[in-house]
């Protein structure tokens, strides 16, 4: 009977294989970000601060989660042509259905908004979409997405290959005169919100040329053969459905866990400042570094088409200091050997990656834990941060994040204190070779410094420093506390068979999925 069941699974399998596909995009329209938005409130306001900075990008850094949320609604708030929004991950929840509902009021108003979703992790928001999608001004496109909608695990089954590859990209561009560019994704979580995990993160707000960087880009996306309209895929709204989509964004208003953002709306100065053109911003040269939509289709692609190599030419070789800020970090024999080469040539490295006690994916874990002996031996400073860190405990604005955080998310590093990359790059393959990502190398003293200075001041106050220990084999970590340091020899927080299960992942083969 077994054997009768495996058979039928295997059959519904192919079955399904051959007779679903993805619809054609013949009759797709084309469509660029809007360049006629000088007139704009914003583009005035943006005119004014560029005035004496007329090559170089301003830059604002986003490291608490009510800012990140409020600059997104607010500067919404305040467009009038158009809104380009790409991302990763949109969650129904308090903080999603809040942004949802700040691009349909733009749209109301007359402004045009295209949103670009991954399609992996859109389960549940099929009517969503589809009501967001119905508005004359709203334009949904779904990246790389998934046919079997209701049974997504089934895709993998039937097409790994291609769902295996995600865009990993997170933008919101307003008028074409501000982007936030960083490693947010759209959630409870990556503001801060609500009863559950919490993640440190890091995002900033551009305008200047960088702004037309990031809309380029998004339009080589948004026009790419991995972005389909919606509507195909989740059907058209069904009777009613604006109303219940309305019904749902009163819901969110008045949820407990909405309460401090919709305060934040109210109190937050920045963007004020920003539209009556008196913000402060850190002037810089940006370089944008973004992957080519073209990685999603094919299984090699040529070297000038990944991020990482553009990443490294832009943002250079360290000559003195190097500060990492990675969740998922997993370097592999080819990464290690070039952190260990750098460390051996005299360069002060550190690194803050998560605990075991804080990761939100063990195998992630596994693949970084096997490194550490490595670059502990090479004189590399690596810390991992604590469950229950307060981030921003210290200044509450390092870019680290300022949440009360259960685990990492931010993904930046700086080198001499002197330049640093703020995007959605992680230092692992599936960043490197599968999925697309992007981000800003932003050359400022000013803001590399503010990382440094972290990882002098606060970081070894929210994270545990790993150690090893003379013997060359063990491990030991250090907590430091208002009592002083405390040494454990087992990854702390964790139970003995949560270690056991990332020693057995770690000997297996799966570094490249990571």
């Amino acid at each position: 009977m077994t054997r009768f069941r495996c058979w039928v699974v295997m059959g519904l399998i192919t079955f399904l294989s051959a007779c679903a596909g993805l619809p054609s995009l013949d009759g797709r329209a084309v469509s660029v970000a809007s360049a006629d938005t000088a007139g704009t409130r914003l583009g005035r306001a943006v005119a004014t601060l560029r005035a004496g900075h007329p090559n170089e990008t301003g830059v604002h850094a986003l490291a608490a989660g009510p800012d990140a949320f409020a600059a997104r609604v607010l500067l919404a708030a305040g467009a009038e042509r158009s809104l380009d929004v790409q991302y990763y991950i949109w969650h129904d929840d308090e903080t999603g259905t809040l942004l949802f509902e700040a691009l349909w009021r733009a749209a109301e108003r007359g402004v045009r908004v295209r949103l670009l979703l991954d399609d992996n992790n859109t389960g549940g928001l099929d009517e969503t979409l589809a009501t967001l999608d119905a508005h004359a001004l709203i334009e949904v496109r779904l990246y790389n997405p998934v046919v079997h909608r209701d049974l997504r695990l089934l895709n993998y089954a039937t097409d790994f290959s291609r769902v295996n590859r995600r865009m990993h990209n997170k933008s919101f561009t307003v008028d074409n005169q501000a982007s936030i560019v960083g490693g947010r994704n759209i959630g409870n979580e990556y503001f801060g919100a609500g009863s559950g995990v919490a993640f440190a993160d890091l995002d900033v707000l551009a305008v200047g040329p960088a702004v037309q960087a990031v809309s380029a880009s998004f339009d080589t996306y948004w026009n790419s053969a991995s972005a389909y309209p919606a509507r195909p895929l989740v059907g058209g709204a069904r009777p009613g459905a604006e109303a219940r989509l309305k019904g749902r964004f009163a819901q969110a208003r008045a949820a407990p866990e909405s309460v401090a953002f919709i305060d934040a709306l109210r109190t937050e100065p920045f963007v004020a400042d920003l539209m009556k053109g008196t913000l402060a911003l850190e002037w810089a040269q940006a370089t944008l570094v973004a992957d080519d939509p073209a990685k999603t289709l094919a299984s090699e692609v040529s070297r000038d088409q990944l991020l990482l190599p553009s990443l490294l030419r832009s943002a250079g070789a360290p000559a003195r200091e190097f500060d990492l800020v990675s969740p998922y970090l997993v370097l592999g024999e080819q990464g290690t050997a070039a952190v260990v080469a750098t460390a051996q040539r005299g360069v002060k490295v550190r690194i803050l990656t998560n605990s075991l006690a804080s990761t939100d994916v063990g195998a992630v874990h596994a693949g970084y834990a096997k490194r550490r002996h490595a670059l502990l031996a090479a004189g590399v400073t690596l810390y991992e941060i604590k469950p229950d860190a307060d981030a921003g405990a210290s200044t509450g604005q390092h870019p680290v994040g300022s949440s009360s955080s259960a685990s990492l998310h931010a993904k930046t590093f700086a080198l001499d204190r002197d330049r640093l990359f703020v995007g959605s790059f992680n230092f692992d393959p599936r960043s490197a070779l599968l999925n697309t990502e992007m981000g800003l190398v932003i050359a400022n003293p000013v803001l590399a410094g503010t990382l440094a200075a972290a990882f002098d001041r606060d970081i070894p106050g929210v994270a545990y420093e790993v150690r090893l220990q003379p013997d060359g084999r063990s491990l030991v970590w250090i907590e430091r506390g208002a009592q002083g340091e405390r040494r454990h020899d087992t990854e702390p927080g964790t139970s003995a068979w949560r270690r056991l299960g990332v020693s057995i992942m770690s000997v297996l083969p799966i570094d490249w999925l990571l």
